[in-house]
């Protein structure tokens, strides 16, 4: 099945347009565009973010590329074997994930890094496309509280129906199809600055992640 994405000059969002229009002649050398998903569409775990970094994935045009939260998210795939090779926050470092694809719930950069929820309603048919697209998807890991109640609203769930918390485990359904949606907070400077999370702490979540997958 095709997955539906935006086109480079999506115009759904109006602010973020004005936004994208302006860091286009701010940075001419960045991606500035909707930015793709990475990993292959057979994979068992999908692994949801909010929005693309303005100087991370919205330069390199590949999630959680080039900021801090992919100096611990890509290193810990690796750990954990859905990933394999050397992450160097660039596209080119010739990191590939296994059985892991990597999206966003609002595919372009936000100012100041937050979305509004008008942007996140335009941007669920993309994030819709990838789960029905995803024949094998079991794990759904979102990354914040925000990509966490995104992910429900696109399934059609309540977001009261499920308290997101850092490495909870959610059981929902898909097309009637079971999936389990894990919890982590978000792997950003701020909340590893503050301790908010640790790298453990990180590895906690994929720790059961990677139990619950290797019963399947």
């Amino acid at each position: 099945m095709a997955i539906d994405a935006p086109a480079p000059d999506c115009p759904l969002c109006p602010r973020l347009v004005e936004f994208r229009t302006d860091n286009q002649a701010k940075f001419p050398d960045f991606h500035n565009g909707p930015v793709p998903s990475f990993g292959s569409a057979d994979a068992r775990l999908l692994i949801v973010g909010l929005a693309p970094g303005l100087k991370g994935a919205n330069r390199t045009a590949r999630p959680f590329t080039g900021d801090y939260a992919g100096d611990l998210l890509y290193p810990t795939l690796v750990k954990f074997g859905f990933a394999q090779g050397s992450y160097a926050a660039r596209p080119d470092d010739g990191i590939e994930l296994s059985d892991c694809r990597i999206t966003n719930a609002v595919r372009c950069v936000p100012p100041q890094n937050k979305p509004v929820g008008a942007e996140v309603k335009a941007c669920r048919p993309f994030l819709i496309s990838e789960f029905d697209a995803m024949a094998e998807l079991r794990v759904i890991l979102a990354l914040g509280g925000l990509a966490h109640n995104a992910t429900l609203a696109t399934l059609g769930y309540k977001q009261s129906a499920f308290k997101f918390g850092h490495c909870a485990q959610h059981e929902i359904a898909q097309n009637e199809r079971p999936i389990l949606l894990m919890n982590s907070y978000h792997c950003s400077r701020y909340n590893t600055n503050t301790g908010r999370l640790t790298t453990p702490m990180f590895e906690d979540v994929f720790t059961a992640i990677r139990g619950y997958l290797d019963t399947l």
